[in-house]
């Protein structure tokens, strides 16, 4: 024990003598004592000014992640503005269709479509209950869709121009050139108008309109005329027909509940 104390007593003493020495300048040196605490204010700083920093950034992140949700929802009103605008402005045009007709028309929404190879229908949100039955004519402010097909209380399903199954009289203006007009399923988009004399006056962009018929007023657009073929030997020509109406986009639409005259069957021994 006295051996380790006596290794020990020099570096003792010495310590107990450097912390008295240190105390001491402190105490009687004030400009070293003021220079210490500034180094030591200084250094405390830019330890807290590098944790504002990181809390800075963080706050940053989370604002920034704010600032995202908040134009995400922007957005999102401004797509829900623009598509009631869009719908806003097809029911205008639609209710310029029906200020400008004296048909009994019926506004409906298209619920559904089922749009396929050769058959391509509506369903509308209405029906019977509304007045609407089996025979309609279905147009929208450009012209010709379709016509109603099944009916129940709420619902109509609408067989579109652009079903295989469909077809209508039609006559081309100026020339007054009759045909018949349907979709023989091979250009999307595109009717076929058939059985119009070889002879007829017509020019690429003439207006097609419908013409006698059991379910469509008279002079309804179709659609124009986009090309002339003439089969070789045939007395008649095949007229394409860019239509008016675009099943694809189509979101409100009008049911005529009123009906043509009828037109005679000429097929019938009253009518040779």
């Amino acid at each position: 024990m006295p051996r380790i104390w006596e290794r020990l007593r020099d570096w003792i003493l010495l310590a107990v003598l450097l912390s008295l020495s240190t105390v001491t300048m402190l105490s009687v040196n004030e400009p070293m004592l003021r220079g210490l605490r500034a180094r030591a204010l200084e250094l405390t700083a830019r330890v807290e000014s590098s944790l504002g920093g990181i809390a800075k950034y963080t706050q940053a992140l989370e604002e920034n992640q704010r600032l995202r949700e908040h134009n995400v929802r922007l957005n999102n009103n401004v797509t829900r503005m623009r598509a009631a605008l869009a719908d806003n402005t097809e029911l205008r045009q639609l209710l310029g269709v029906s200020d400008s007709t004296r048909s009994d028309l019926v506004a409906a929404s298209v619920v559904s479509r089922d749009i396929t190879r050769e058959r391509n229908t509506l369903v509308l949100n209405v029906g019977f209950r509304d007045g609407v039955d089996v025979d309609m004519a279905v147009i929208d402010d450009r012209g010709v869709v379709g016509k109603t097909v099944l009916v129940t209380e709420r619902f109509a399903s609408v067989m579109t121009i652009q079903n295989t199954d469909f077809f209508v009289a039609a006559r081309i203006l100026p020339s007054g050139s009759d045909g018949i007009v349907r979709w023989d399923g091979e250009i999307r988009g595109m009717l076929l108008m058939e059985l119009v004399e070889r002879t007829a006056l017509v020019e690429e962009g003439d207006l097609v309109v419908t013409g006698p018929s059991n379910v469509f007023a008279r002079d309804v657009p179709i659609g124009v005329v986009s090309g002339i073929s003439i089969p070789t030997g045939s007395p008649t020509m095949n007229i394409l027909v860019q239509p008016f109406a675009r099943i694809d986009d189509l979101s409100f639409v009008f049911v005529e509940r009123s009906r043509p005259p009828a037109v005679p069957d000429l097929r019938s021994p009253s009518n040779p």
